[in-house]
């Protein structure tokens, strides 16, 4: 028996997927807890539909997420944090400062999840700090981080 499953079930497929299993599992498991609906031809066509739909969606995403890789790619952020003798920082600079910084100086929102620092930038100089816009596509912003005068 065909059912589109509503959401994503071990071993069985991911939401919006079409799979084939037995009558009893379908009554017994996947309908009472709302993990899938029966196929019928008019919500087969409506799960095509949509499908198509996030396909268009993932690839204009993939598109953006290039462009702005690129961009990304090309940018120089320069923070500015206060330093003590030696020119140790007070403190370090985390991914949520690059984040704010990329938006205030490109206009680009990145959760700074996205920003892959394996820790805080403690002293002064130029890091190369790896961003994952979307996806597989990553990006490598150099961080300035000079004293605050």
């Amino acid at each position: 028996m065909q059912v589109i499953l509503t959401q994503d079930v071990e071993k069985i497929g991911q939401r919006g997927d079409i799979v084939d299993v037995s009558r009893g599992y379908v009554r017994n498991f996947l309908v009472p807890r709302g993990l899938a609906e029966v196929a019928t031809p008019g919500k087969l066509e409506e799960a095509r539909r949509q499908m198509e739909e996030a396909e268009e969606r993932d690839r204009r995403l993939a598109e953006r997420a290039t462009e702005v890789a690129e961009t990304l790619n090309k940018s120089v952020i320069t923070i500015e944090a206060r330093t003590g003798e030696d020119e140790r920082l007070f403190g370090s600079v985390t991914a949520a400062n690059i984040a704010d910084a990329i938006e205030n100086a490109r206009g680009i929102h990145l959760d700074r999840r996205r920003i892959r620092l394996p820790e805080p930038i403690k002293a002064l100089g130029t890091h190369q700090v790896p961003v994952q816009v979307h996806g597989d596509v990553e990006a490598s912003v150099k961080v300035i981080v000079v004293p605050k005068l």
